[in-house]
């Protein structure tokens, strides 16, 4: 039985990307495959809500959980933790492995965000673990990203053997679907106060998710048709050059009140909802490494609109419209087109639902066990 010891840094935050994807990892593994004995390594201070049963926990003492106690947690507990419980392998959920180990490590990257987009890049600092975590990587047994895109990427930029790295799709929960809940969707068109229609936007307000570009589009679908639309998201606190000062761009383009509402931090157990009730989704981003919320826009039978960048055209494959992130008239044009044809909308969503169908975290789970059995093989002979 194979003995895996997981980083939980980020269990108890589900609203990330890097925790949903421990978590359902996770989840997958205890249900459907027994063999494997799973370890969750976090600090003491995490919470440690809805971990499945037959999970070992394993508490390393940390003061707080800032940016040198992760990167202490990263490189020095985890593998100690990990080598001390006799663990067969160390599977690092996030681009963040040790560089040294006693046992072997997976590290799944799931984009190269810090490397390739400057204004990411940050001071020194954050500079230099992004040296140290391209070095871990470098060194790992193998690497586990979200899509061929992102593996092309890493090939590229980390200069790795490509039988190192292994494209694994990602999924979303089954809660994602075309079926009205009813009362709960009612309750949540209520607390979100939504209108009839609109057009969605669930996201990051960071440069790289385009905003700028969305709304100058918007200011073309409005003259078209008069949808809102809304923007989900928690707004960030300060305005930095990293991130757009969204009620400044909604000003500067002279919406009308209720033409874009804002509706602040989206629940994750309320996504489901906003989806299905959406009339299009749309996600101009300029760079993903996979686009979780695209694909449970069209689990929820949503057209979509994305940027046409390497991993959203790859994880829509045909089941949406896919423009130019530079090109406003162009994305008001798909929006439009979703909006205003409903023989177009009802093709999109059949199309996005049947693509959807094709991600499942079994398959992802599969696929990652398949991974872990090919480095312990070679861990044996060596």
């Amino acid at each position: 039985m194979p003995h895996i010891a997981f980083n939980g840094w980020f269990w108890d935050q589900p609203g990330t990307g890097s925790g949903q994807y421990t978590r359902n990892l996770i989840d997958v593994f205890c249900r459907a495959d027994p063999d494997l004995k799973i370890t969750l390594i976090l600090p003491e201070s995490a919470a440690i809500d809805d971990v499945p049963e037959g999970v070992a926990l394993e508490r390393v003492g940390l003061k707080g959980r800032g940016h040198w106690a992760k990167l202490r947690f990263e490189q020095i507990q985890f593998p100690q933790t990990a080598g001390r419980i006799n663990a067969d392998l160390a599977h690092v959920p996030y681009w963040a492995g040790p560089l040294r180990s006693p046992i072997p490590v997976v590290v799944t990257v799931h984009d190269l965000i810090p490397l390739l987009l400057p204004s990411y890049q940050g001071g020194l600092l954050a500079r230099t673990y992004t040296g140290l975590v391209a070095a871990s990587a470098r060194g790992s047994d193998a690497i586990i990203t979200d899509s061929e895109a992102s593996r092309a990427d890493i090939l590229e930029h980390l200069k790795v053997d490509p039988a190192q790295v292994t494209a694994i799709p990602l999924a979303v929960s089954s809660a994602f679907s075309p079926t009205s809940a009813g009362v709960l969707d009612m309750a949540i068109r209520k607390k979100y106060d939504l209108p009839p229609e609109y057009v969605l936007y669930l996201g990051g307000f960071d440069l790289r998710k385009n905003l700028n570009v969305l709304l100058h589009a918007f200011s073309y679908v409005q003259r078209g048709y008069p949808i809102p639309l809304v923007i989900g998201g928690k707004l960030p606190q300060a305005i930095t050059a990293r991130v757009f000062d969204l009620p400044r761009l909604i000003a500067d383009y002279g919406f009308e009140e209720g033409d874009v509402q804002l509706i602040g931090w989206v629940e994750e157990a309320d996504k489901p909802a906003l989806y299905r009730l959406a009339t299009t989704a749309v996600f101009p981003s300029r760079y993903e490494g996979f686009g979780l919320p695209v694909l449970e826009a069209m689990a929820s039978g949503v057209p979509v609109v994305v940027g046409d960048t390497p991993a959203l055209a790859e994880l829509v494959g045909g089941a949406g419209f896919v423009v130019s992130p530079d090109n406003a008239r162009e994305l008001a044009g798909a929006i439009l087109a979703t909006i205003t044809q409903p023989n177009v909308a009802a093709d999109l969503k059949n199309k996005g639902l049947t693509r959807a169908k094709a991600f499942d975290w079994g398959r992802t789970a599969g696929e990652t066990r398949l991974v872990y059995d090919q480095v312990l093989r070679s861990a044996s002979e060596h």
